[in-house]
Order: structure tokens, then C-alpha cells, then sequence
């Protein structure tokens, strides 16, 4: 049989009557994918597998324990041999041509007059793959597809209408290969995209062009879209039956205003899914080999966006500060801490426009880093990490190491400029 000679279809079995000859794990594996289908399914097999007879015995299908007669074909809609003798599965798939009746000869796919592909389902797109006869062929072939669905290298977007959905998604510190998979895929299937400034913006120029990409970026001091606007923009368009993405920095529940946008489409009826991303008050220190805890160095950490929070955390060199957003209040989030009682020369380190092209690192102290941030030109986007955590980044000045502190190998960043 030439694979031109097929022609690809999908079977509708919901309700009918479908037969299984064999009782081994092939006919135990075609059985449970009938019974997903919805057939009603009755297997023929002197002996049974113990999968085939859990299933009959949980009254999912009937096992008829006898030898295989050609009435057996009689009424049916279709026929799945796989009783590993092809003297039965030829007379069984002889038996139901001559009744019109379509059967897989798990004995000789040549002589088959039906082939059950690999199957795969990603969401509500079920994939099935034949591949000349060859099995593990199709299994390979149909595992690259799923997986390249799962990661929205393949389009998974809705065509015709369709209920309209939220989802808040984390996009990580802004490199396009930190969103997670499941994020991916939905903007994947996003019919309209609304922005922040400081997502992953590169993956925007991959969506289709006919997906709307609404901008609501805010900058410090300076928002054009508010909050209350972002709100009822991601439920107008939900109930206009759209599906929409909010694609956010980081995690859409640290400091993100995500549970905001959440409760707001729940009370206006509007489903809502939240996918969480790598905040960047973990991975942009990261991107400069800065961890937030550190054996001998730091057990635990504290995340605040501005000084404000500062009296609440502890004050000490072992306790990790990273500071959100912090650049434009550091001189005062510094004399906040040294007035707790952080020591002066605890170390700070400042991470710009982490795992970007265009990425900078600059080191010093509570008491000098205001003033280098200052002569540096340091600007958010940035993460302030404060602590004996800075002592193991691989920027840090050689005074700033000893013996005691360890070493680590960091990411590999791309531009780094050093101040000290």
C-alpha cells in the first residue's frame, strides 16, 4: 500500500459498537484509546492481559473469553486486530472487508485497510501522524509536532469564534527565552496582546500580523495607560470574545499589579488565567552571578520597591535587599539602611537592563554606591541587590573577596561595565 493510497480522516465513534481481537497490551492499548473516543468496545481474546481485565471488570468494555468467530464482525463499525498471530488477524480483516467494515491488521500493515496513527493532544488540537507504516516513525514525527505546539513554535490561535479568556502572563526580566512554555503558548494563541514595557519584547515581532498589540507600558513617574484603563481594557476585549494575553516583566504576582487584574476580571465574569514568570528580582542578579542566598553568606531575602519598606527588613549584611525600581530613590534607600544599622561598606550591586544586549554592573558600598550610581548614569530598568551576596559576583572588586566567601560561576553576561 503506497502512502499516497491514504486518505486521512477522523472517526467519530461516540456510542458504536467497535471490536478488539487480541488480549495482549497492543489490543489493551487500542481498547483504552476506543473507550477515550467513547466506543463501545467488546473484545474477543481466550486470555487477557491484566489491563484488559481491569477494564472489563470495571464494566468499561466486554471480554468475551473464546477464540475469535467470523460473526464477530457482524454489526460493528470497526475492527482493531492485534492478537499476534497473522493467520487470525488476516481472517479477521478478511472478514470485515467482505462486510464493509474498516479494520486495522496489526500484522501486516501492507494489508490493512486502516492504519491508527500517533496521537497527540496539546490543549483542544489533536495530532495524528502515520508514517508509511512505520510506527516509531510516527511517534517521533508526531512528539516534534506536540512539542512544538507546547512551546508556540507552531500556531495553536483560534480561527472562529470563541469564548473570550484572560491571561496574565509572566514574561521573565525580558529575554525571550526565559518566558516558561506555558506562556509561550498562549501568546501563541493571544488574539490581542496587551504590553508592558519591560516583557519579552521580541517575541511580539513573531506574533501574526493580524494580532492587535495594545501598549501599556508605564515608566516611573509616568503612566500613560492607568491601571483602572488596563483593567478595562483586558475585560472589553475578553467579552468581545477574544483572547487576550497580558504579557508582563518578571512574575505577574511580584510587584506586577497582577492579582489586581485578575480580581478585576473575575468580578466582571471574565475567566482568567494566571501564568507565573521568573521575576527579575531573582534572575537579573542572576545575570550578573549574584545569588539572593548563598551558603555562609545569606540564608534569606527581602524584596521592597522603594524605601519606604526598608525600616521593615532586617538591616544586616546577611539578609539580602534587592530593591525593585529603586534607582531613582537609592541615596535616600541607602540612608534609610545605614540608619538601621546596615554597616557602610556592605556591598551593593546595581544590575541594568539585565540579560539585554546592553546589560551593566555597578559595585561598591552603602556608602559610596549613590554617588558611582550617580557619576555612572545608572537608570531603571535595574535591580539593586544589597549584601554580602555582592562579594560572590565575579564584578566584584578583588578587596571584596576573601577567603571565607566562596566562588561561584555566574551566567554569561553580554556588555558589562564595571564601576567601583
Amino acid at each position: 500500500m503506497a502512502i499516497q493510497d491514504i486518505y486521512p480522516t477522523a472517526l467519530r465513534l461516540l456510542g458504536r459498537p467497535v471490536l478488539v481481537v487480541g488480549g495482549g497490551p497492543v489490543a489493551a492499548r487500542r481498547a483504552k484509546g476506543l473507550l477515550d473516543a467513547g466506543a463501545v468496545v467488546t473484545v474477543v481474546a481466550p486470555v487477557a492481559s491484566p489491563a484488559l481485565k481491569d477494564m472489563a471488570d470495571a464494566g468499561l468494555l466486554t471480554w468475551e473469553a473464546r477464540p475469535y468467530l467470523s460473526s464477530d464482525v457482524d454489526g460493528v463499525w470497526f475492527v482493531q486486530t492485534a492478537t499476534g498471530d497473522p493467520e487470525v488477524d488476516a481472517q479477521v480483516s478478511a472478514d470485515a472487508e467482505a462486510q464493509r467494515v474498516w479494520c486495522v491488521n496489526a500484522s501486516n500493515h501492507e494489508a490493512s485497510a486502516a492504519w491508527t496513527p500517533a496521537v497527540a493532544e496539546v490543549d483542544d488540537v489533536k495530532i495524528a501522524v502515520n508514517a508509511g507504516g512505520d510506527p516509531r516513525r510516527a511517534m517521533a514525527v508526531r512528539d516534534a509536532v506536540a512539542t512544538a505546539l507546547e512551546t508556540g513554535d507552531l500556531p495553536l490561535r483560534r480561527r472562529r469564534a470563541h469564548q473570550g479568556t484572560v491571561a496574565l502572563v509572566g514574561g521573565g526580566p525580558g529575554d525571550t527565552g526565559l518566558i516558561t512554555v506555558r506562556g509561550r503558548r498562549l501568546l501563541g494563541q493571544a488574539d490581542v496582546v496587551v504590553a508592558d514595557r519591560l516583557g519579552p519584547r521580541g517575541l511580539l515581532d513573531e506574533l501574526a500580523p493580524d494580532v492587535r498589540v495594545i501598549e501599556v507600558g508605564k515608566t516611573p513617574g509616568h503612566h500613560p495607560v492607568p491601571q483602572a484603563e488596563i483593567n478595562r481594557i483586558l475585560v472589553a476585549e475578553a467579552q468581545n470574545g477574544h483572547r487576550v494575553v497580558r504579557l508582563k516583566g518578571g512574575d505577574p504576582y511580584v510587584l506586577g499589579r497582577g492579582g489586581e487584574e485578575a480580581e478585576y476580571c473575575r468580578q466582571h465574569g471574565v475567566e482568567v488565567e494566571v501564568v507565573s514568570g521568573v521575576t527579575s528580582a531573582i534572575s537579573v542578579p542572576a545575570a550578573a552571578g549574584i545569588p539572593v542566598t548563598h551558603r555562609g553568606l545569606a540564608k534569606g531575602f527581602s524584596v521592597v520597591t522603594g524605601h519606604e519598606e526598608l525600616s521593615e527588613v532586617p538591616a544586616r549584611p546577611d539578609h539580602t535587599i534587592v530593591l525593585l525600581m529603586g534607582v531613582g530613590l537609592l541615596r535616600e534607600s541607602a540612608s534609610a539602611l545605614g540608619e538601621a544599622g546596615l554597616p557602610e561598606d556592605t556591598p551593593v550591586g546595581i544590575v541594568e537592563n539585565g540579560y539585554l544586549p546592553d546589560q551593566r554592573v555597578t559595585i561598591g558600598t552603602l556608602g559610596s554606591i549613590a554617588d558611582q550610581a550617580e557619576a555612572a548614569g545608572v537608570a531603571n530598568p535595574a535591580v539593586i541587590v544589597i549584601g554580602d551576596v555582592v562579594r560572590v559576583s565575579p564584578f566584584a572588586p578583588s578587596h571584596f573577596k576573601t577567603a571565607d566567601y566562596g566562588t561561584t560561576t555566574p551566567n554569561s553576561p553580554r556588555k558589562t561595565a564595571l564601576t567601583t
